[in-house]
């Protein structure tokens, strides 16, 4: 529980069901050894857990996974960066966090299962005898795409009980059963930061480092910038170069010459790609036809229709924009997750 609408709502239903439910709140980041606290600091978060345990009468733990999270996911969020690639802390968490460390101490304490406020669904197929990660039934919601990479023993111990409801009906829930974080708005931040300058987090551990701003079209330096570990692909804001005309957008970065390569206007050809390259690819499914799949390269994007070669590659029926490598890949068959991937 993470202090939020959805896991609180989460834990009322099941206890609604019958289920001998344990609230567990982690505490898996203080900020204070980057002198960075967030915009929702883990004591109210804790306290908002606590209160919600009261009023469903279920006792309440405390695990804390600092040191893991640092090392899995904060590390993992600097060496992205530092490669020039756009890291996705939230798959990274994901894996390593909630349903590898959670659930294994949990387990460890005898629970017999886990559930968390993911708006994403599990069903058991008999006949395959597997078990198959699916969209939340919010398709605004939806946060499959964060957990592409659940296996079947994970599967086979993880309720989503939220996944069958939307946000609106989530938050009239959490009225009928009168918890005190009903009203409380939702979380933007990273994974479990909260919404913090993300900036001076970066500057924190990577110091600026001045570097060209070249121009696509005509090869020139037309500016500077203070590093390319704080930009992305497609990324207009900040770039601090103005002009005339057409903006421009980030569409390379070229993290050894610390050099970012811009091009001019929000379509410009340079910023699609048709074909996808990946690595580390994780499939929950084992059986599909890899002709006929959608796949989604970013978090709230519309799946598109595409082809899975064999290479490594998923070829999109139509070119996608601002392709970054580093983010994640997912693959879908309607509403089923077949697994993912890291673009390259």
């Amino acid at each position: 529980m993470s202090g939020g609408v959805d896991s609180s709502v989460a834990a009322a239903l099941l206890k609604n069901e019958g289920y001998d439910v344990t609230g567990v709140f982690m505490k898996n980041w203080s900020g204070k050894e980057f002198g960075i606290e967030g915009n929702c600091p883990w004591e109210q978060d804790q306290a908002d857990v606590m209160a919600v345990c009261k009023i469903l009468n279920i006792p309440f733990r405390s695990y804390n996974f600092e040191k893991q999270y640092r090392e899995s996911v904060i590390s993992y969020f600097f060496e992205e960066l530092k490669a020039g690639r756009t890291p996705n802390p939230d798959v990274m968490c994901n894996k390593e966090i909630k349903f590898k460390h959670f659930l294994e101490k949990s387990l460890g304490m005898g629970a017999d299962l886990i559930a968390t406020g993911h708006y994403a669904r599990v069903r058991y197929d008999a006949k395959t005898k597997n078990y198959e990660l699916l969209k939340g039934l919010d398709a605004n919601k939806d946060q499959s795409y964060f957990l592409y990479n659940l296996d079947q023993q994970q599967l086979a111990k993880v309720l989503f009980p939220i996944g069958e409801y939307t946000k609106p009906e989530i938050r009239k829930l959490a009225a009928k059963f009168r918890l005190p974080v009903a009203k409380k708005p939702d979380s933007q931040g990273i994974c479990f930061i909260g919404e913090i300058n993300v900036k001076q987090l970066i500057k924190s551990r990577l110091k600026p480092k001045q570097g060209d701003i070249k121009d696509l079209d005509s090869g020139k330096t037309i500016g500077k910038h203070e590093g390319v570990q704080f930009y992305t692909i497609g990324q207009r804001e900040g770039i601090g170069i103005g002009g005339a005309g057409e903006p421009y957008y980030v569409i390379g970065k070229q993290a050894k010459s610390n050099t970012l390569v811009v091009a001019k206007g929000k379509q410009n050809p340079a910023l699609f790609n048709r074909a996808v390259k990946f690595t580390s690819p994780h499939f929950i499914a084992k059986d599909f036809d890899g002709r006929s799949l959608s796949a989604a390269i970013r978090y709230r994007q519309k799946a598109s229709r595409g082809k899975l070669s064999e290479d490594g590659t998923f070829v999109f029926d139509t070119p996608q924009r601002a392709v970054a490598s580093g983010q994640s890949i997912v693959f879908y068959q309607n509403e089923k997750v077949l697994g993912g991937a890291i673009i390259a």
